[in-house]
C-alpha cells in the first residue's frame, strides 16, 4: 500500500503575500569530518535527500534549502516584521541546520524539527533585542479580567469577517512575541497544536491557551479599527 503523506505534508499554509524572495543560501564549508558524496540524490524523496545531506553532500543540502526556504523565511518575516532581519535570520537558521543536521534522528517530521530550529533562532534574536516574551509555560488559568474559563481552539468569529489586511498585520505585529508565535504557527502556517507542542517543547494545552489569548488580544485591537466595508 502506498505511504500516505502526513497531515503536515498535505497541508498548504494560508495564502498570504510575502513581498520579498527568500535570500540565496550563502556558501557553507563542509562540516568537520564530513565526507562529500560523489553520488547524487537525484529526484528521490526528501528522506533520500536528507540522508545525502547528513553525509555531507552539498548538492543535497541545497535541495533541502530549496524545499524549505520559503516557509522558513515567511515564518521569520512574520515574527520580526522586517525584511532585512528576516533574511539574516533565514540564513542563520540554515547555517544552524548545516551544523546540526547530523543530530536529526527522525523522532519527528524533518519540517517540524527544522521549524523548531528556526524558531529558536528567532526567539534568541528577539531576546537580544530586549523584547519581552510570554512564557510558553504560562498557567492556563484565566486572568481576572477574562472571566470564567473558556473553550480553547474554537474559531473566533470576530476575526473571521472581512478585515483590512494591513490593519490585521499591524495587530499581529503588536502581539507579544510568544502569542504572535503561536498565532502565526497555528492560524497562518496551519500547524496543529500537537505539532506546535513538539516544535516548542510545550504542552498541547499551553499551545491552545496561548492561541486563545492571542485571539483575545487581536479581537480587542481590531475593535478599535472600522471594518473595510464600514469605511465605504
Amino acid at each position: 500500500m502506498p505511504h500516505s503523506p502526513s497531515p503536515a505534508q498535505q497541508r498548504e499554509p494560508v495564502s498570504t503575500t510575502v513581498a520579498e524572495e527568500p535570500p540565496q543560501l550563502a556558501a557553507v564549508p563542509p562540516a568537520p569530518g564530513a565526507t562529500i558524496s560523489h553520488s547524487s540524490p537525484g529526484n528521490g524523496g526528501e528522506t533520500d535527500v536528507l540522508a545525502f545531506a547528513q553525509a555531507g553532500d552539498h548538492h543535497a543540502f541545497a535541495q533541502l534549502y530549496a524545499l524549505h526556504k520559503r516557509r522558513i523565511y515567511s515564518l521569520c518575516l512574520r515574527m520580526v516584521g522586517n525584511v532585512a532581519e528576516a533574511e539574516d535570520l533565514t540564513q542563520e537558521a540554515f547555517l544552524q541546520l548545516h551544523r546540526k543536521i547530523s543530530t536529526f534522528r527522525g523522532d519527528s517530521a524533518f519540517s517540524t524539527w527544522l521549524h523548531r530550529l528556526a524558531i529558536n533562532v528567532v526567539l534568541m534574536h528577539l531576546r537580544r533585542k530586549g523584547l519581552s516574551l510570554i512564557s510558553l509555560d504560562e498557567a492556563m488559568d484565566p486572568a481576572p479580567d477574562e472571566g470564567p474559563g473558556r473553550s480553547f481552539g474554537a474559531p473566533d468569529l470576530a476575526l473571521a469577517g472581512s478585515i483590512d489586511r494591513l490593519v490585521l498585520q499591524r495587530a499581529i505585529d503588536d502581539l507579544p512575541a510568544g502569542y504572535r508565535l503561536i498565532f502565526v504557527l497555528h492560524d497562518i502556517e496551519g500547524y496543529e497544536h500537537n505539532e506546535i507542542a513538539a516544535m516548542l517543547d510545550c504542552s498541547i494545552g499551553n499551545s491552545k491557551s496561548q492561541l486563545h489569548k492571542a485571539r483575545l488580544k487581536l479581537r480587542d485591537a481590531l475593535r478599535t479599527h472600522p471594518r473595510q466595508e464600514d469605511r465605504r
